[in-house]
């Protein structure tokens, strides 16, 4: 039998053995190796190019999805490349898709230290119960699992220092760039058309489970290696969040009822398993806790969220905004508070645009137009491979500021930003639907609230797509209220940040479980009749 190598991966240096049948992409999912698939195998996205070294003879003829894919010698789209021969050994090179930019922090508050594990002489106590002796350390771990990226904190839980924040691709992603494609992952058998049955999903979240505590585990090794000390002896508290799909797959919690009406989860409230029962390497006698949710697709990482910026103790009315592919929006203050999601698609974070990527190395983040001049700056001051969020919406603003892009969203001809990238007119449609999805999102909630923009005292914008986007551009184009721009606040990592103080004080954590019972959960479609209109009414400028 002839094997594949990937030799840029250590599980694949030595060669595995090709099972005919299978995607190149099937192939590297089985074998525990990574490669971006934001469409999930559809052949839509065109991110998971591979490079066939050796034994292209083993593979189906290209798909018309590869032959648009402007592929170069010996390339194939890893999802579309099918091994239907076994005459050969295979050499497989990925093409690199660069780091992300990953925003790591939120920002500077003073966060009360009064966590669950504490030390008393030579004890460590649980809730005041000594479990066990004291190692010398008590540390914590605070986890934002987004969609395609995880940051967590290793938290002193003796006096709340950071002593090292650690930020990575979700390796989840080789399944599809958002939610949906894993809920349909996990229950869908697109081949025979038809529902997996219980057993089947119960295996494959399973499977998306342990990528991520994997990658969290060899997090922990890595830090080991640093500190030169195994540290997870010392990790008694974990504390993760995610949306409502991220937080459940951690959790080994069935996901189907997300991908069908009514859309809910079947455990919205907190989650607290043993270290064995996750598969994490910490101490045995620790606790892992995943916060609430608050409905739907709003989930704990939007609670965390909330406990960061602080709204829900404001008599005054906020508004938080944090955009993504699922794009999360609460308002309300210290008397009531209202959520919705909105399917805003992965336009600004590059996944339908065609010189869209997400925040990594080399992606454009900023754009101006000087004089009919293109200028711009790139991720870490690189050769430009694509436009990432904000710089996406700088470029929105300019085109519609210097009126190269009419208010109905229409350009004469396609835009060039280099020589190589531009901006199409079926690109800026699948940007304006993004962009209508958040703003009717938010429109909605100000209307059954109800007040106005005018009432809103604070805009908290969070999550790193927040944190870099041009404010005035933001609002000229409609993605947020246009008010004063003192009243925006950016928070960072929100998520991260109120994980963390979750982490570090026992009654934040009761605080969060009572803003995700309190906070009302918002079908913006089912609650405005005008709900369709207002879509199509914010697709322009």
């Amino acid at each position: 039998m002839c094997t594949v190598k990937f030799p840029q991966f250590k599980k694949g240096k030595d060669g595995l053995k090709i099972h005919p049948g299978l995607t190149i992409l099937e192939f590297a999912q089985m074998a525990g190796i990574r490669i971006n698939a934001e469409c999930g195998g559809a052949g839509t996205c065109g991110k998971c190019t591979v490079r066939i070294e050796k034994g292209e003879e083993n593979l189906s003829p290209p798909t018309h999805f590869e032959k648009k894919s402007n592929l170069q010698e010996k390339e194939r789209l890893a999802c579309q490349a099918r091994i239907v021969r076994d005459k050969t050994d295979m050499v497989v090179y990925i093409k690199k898709f660069g780091e992300y930019d990953i925003l790591k922090y939120g920002m500077e508050r003073d966060v009360p230290i009064c966590p669950i594990y504490t030390r008393r002489g030579n004890k460590v106590c649980r809730d005041g119960t000594e479990i066990e002796d004291y190692r010398g350390k008590i540390y914590g771990l605070a986890i934002d699992i987004g969609t395609t990226t995880v940051v967590f904190d290793l938290v002193n839980l003796e006096n709340g220092d950071v002593l090292e924040t650690v930020a990575k691709i979700n390796p989840q992603i080789s399944y599809g760039n958002d939610v949906i494609t894993r809920i349909e992952y996990t229950m869908v058998d697109k081949e025979n058309n038809r529902y997996f049955d219980e057993v089947e999903r119960g295996k494959r979240v399973s499977q998306l489970k342990m990528m991520m505590v994997n990658l969290i585990n060899e997090s922990i090794q890595e830090l080991s290696e640093q500190f030169e000390e195994d540290i997870s002896q010392y990790i008694y508290h974990t504390v993760a969040v995610g949306n409502s799909t991220m937080r459940n797959l951690f959790f080994g919690i069935d996901i189907s009822s997300l991908g069908t009406i009514p859309y809910e989860s079947t455990l919205k409230t907190a989650v607290t398993k043993t270290p064995e029962q996750i598969g994490l390497k910490m101490n045995r006698a620790g606790t892992v806790y995943g916060a609430a949710l608050i409905g739907g697709h709003v989930g704990a990482d939007i609670t965390a969220d909330i406990v960061a910026s602080g709204m829900y103790k404001d008599k005054d009315i906020s508004l938080l905004i944090d955009i993504g592919t699922n794009g999360e929006i609460v308002l309300g203050n210290k008397d009531r508070m209202i959520a919705a999601s909105c399917a805003a698609g992965g336009a600004f974070e590059g996944a339908t645009v065609s010189c869209g990527v997400g925040g990594i190395t080399g992606a454009i983040k900023k754009i101006e137009l000087v004089d009919g001049v293109v200028t711009y700056s790139t991720i870490g001051n690189r050769h430009p491979i694509g436009v990432c969020g904000s710089g996406l919406i700088d470029l929105l603003a300019e085109l519609l500021t210097k009126g190269i892009m009419t208010e109905k969203a229409r350009i004469k001809q396609d835009f060039h930003i280099t020589g190589d990238l531009k901006l199409t007119q079926h690109d800026i449609f699948q940007l304006i639907t993004s962009k209508s999805a958040i703003k009717t999102g938010w429109q909605v909630l100000l209307k059954h609230y109800p007040c106005d923009t005018a009432d809103v005292k604070k805009i908290y914008l969070s999550g790193g797509f927040g944190n870099f986007i041009n404010v005035k551009n933001a609002m000229k184009i409609g993605l947020i209220p246009d008010v004063d721009e003192s009243k925006v606040i950016k928070i960072g990592n929100g998520a991260l940040e109120g994980t963390r103080e979750i982490l570090l004080c026992e009654e934040s954590r009761h605080i969060s479980e009572e803003i995700a019972e309190k906070t009302q959960h918002i079908r913006t479609n089912e609650v405005e009749k005008e709900f369709d209109y207002l879509m199509a009414e914010n697709m322009y400028f």
